[in-house]
């Protein structure tokens, strides 16, 4: 391979790239969101500043991919925060778990999405939507929700899932020192709305190290939606450089 042409792999190996350059668009991307209220102590421990938690809530939520350009069809889950960052409203993706590696790979080193390896699942049982999130062998989140008992006005299904989304962006170098350690912003824009309900539901959340979700406990059930759409995702840009401002 010549020095010129290492330019235009996509991402490694050279041979067979985990991940393809190209624009991603997801078609019939379905959300099962479940919004409760827990400990907002526990949300400020984690929430990075110069964001701001703004109330006790927090969203898990399971979306399957069944047609991702480049990737294929896929799931991920995990747990997002409402925050404020300079007046302007949004969520802070604490966690992602997905199961499927050339969105894992992209996700973290093109973008600035939180992701890790997990087995999360979506599907209809008789009158019931069921999500969960297994971590390898067991079971770290189940969430089940009626079939799609009320409307959502569109728009404000819209809103639901075009919140900003802000992000830590990190790289280290060789002798681990942090050498990109940046605040992100992104927001899904290009979107066709196809169906939007909600539903009562439920959530459990089990123990797991690796996979803390439960440091979160359900105190109360807010909201729960199920959405489809088709969409891409907006490009992340920093905001905020933890290196450099002050």
């Amino acid at each position: 391979m010549k020095k010129e042409d290492v330019q235009n792999v996509a991402s490694t190996p050279v041979n067979s790239p985990i991940y393809p350059l190209t624009e991603i668009y997801f078609r019939d991307r379905e959300y099962l969101n479940i919004v409760y209220e827990t400990d907002k102590e526990a949300l400020e421990k984690v929430v990075p500043e110069p964001l701001k938690v703004i109330d006790n809530k927090i969203k898990f939520e399971i979306i399957s991919m069944p047609d991702a350009t480049g990737l294929g069809s896929y799931m991920e889950a995990g747990q997002v925060i409402p925050v404020e960052y300079n007046g302007e409203q949004g969520e802070f993706y604490l966690s992602m778990y997905v199961d499927n590696q050339a969105a894992i790979a992209s996700g973290r080193e093109i973008s600035a999405f939180p992701k890790k390896s997990g087995e999360p699942n979506l599907y209809v049982d008789n009158d019931v939507i069921v999500g969960t999130l297994d971590y390898r062998s067991l079971r770290v989140a189940q969430a089940t929700m009626g079939y799609d008992y009320y409307k959502m006005e569109d728009q404000e299904a819209i809103d639901a899932i075009t919140q900003p989304q802000f992000m830590l962006k990190q790289f280290r170098d060789y002798d681990t020192t942090l050498i990109k350690n940046e605040l992100t912003r992104s927001q899904i824009t290009d979107i066709h709305l196809k169906r939007a309900y909600r539903s009562p539901a439920r959530l459990q959340l089990f123990e797991h190290v690796m996979a803390p979700l439960a440091d979160f406990p359900v105190r109360k059930i807010v909201d729960a939606q199920h959405i489809i759409a088709d969409l891409s995702l907006g490009q992340p840009e920093p905001i905020y450089d933890y290196l450099k401002d002050e």
